[in-house]
């Protein structure tokens, strides 16, 4: 059953309108400052879609009318370090895209609107929920597999009485 949930791609969310930005390198342990990006210059403008196949969640950046794919973050865990909420907004985010060929990179993105931002944080937290609830089930499915069983059958000549009292109704 495993294999037949990884085969089908479902999407989570879809934002018409999110910026990119080019990210400073961190300065120090206390977070990303979207301040520090340049807002008023994003490096890049479409759409975003976040889809899953199996457990993993993908941030898709796409093209508003070709949909050609700009950048794609997997997303394995959420919260951690693929997506990332700045300490300064709640509605920027910094996210690890990734190349077929193992190459990272971080980058910003900023939805326009504050309810486009909390749509894909809830997004990745429903999906993310969804996976535990899963792997909580197969684990609990497998607890029972491995328990004792319950045998309630008769034992070789065992035997049973039964009285059935049949009463006769006035009529």
């Amino acid at each position: 059953m495993a294999a037949e949930a990884e085969e089908y791609e479902s999407v989570l969310c879809v934002k018409p309108a999110v910026l990119v930005y080019r990210v400073p390198p961190r300065a120090s342990n206390r977070g990303y400052r979207a301040a520090e990006w340049q807002l008023d210059q994003p490096a890049w403008s479409g759409r975003l879609r976040i889809t899953a196949k199996g457990s993993t969640a993908f941030i898709k950046l796409e093209d508003k009318t070709s949909g050609e794919l700009f950048a794609q973050a997997p997303v394995e865990q959420f919260p951690g370090i693929a997506v990332e909420g700045v300490t300064d907004s709640s509605r920027y985010f910094v996210i690890r895209i990734e190349d077929g060929n193992g190459r990272r990179a971080f980058i910003g993105v900023g939805f326009v609107d504050r309810g486009d931002a909390f749509d894909f944080n809830v997004a990745l937290q429903d999906h993310f929920k969804w996976v535990r609830q899963q792997n909580e089930l197969a684990r609990q499915a497998q607890d029972l597999e491995q328990g004792p069983k319950l045998d309630l059958g008769f034992k070789e000549g065992q035997t049973i009485k039964l009285n059935i009292a049949v009463r006769a109704f006035p009529s």
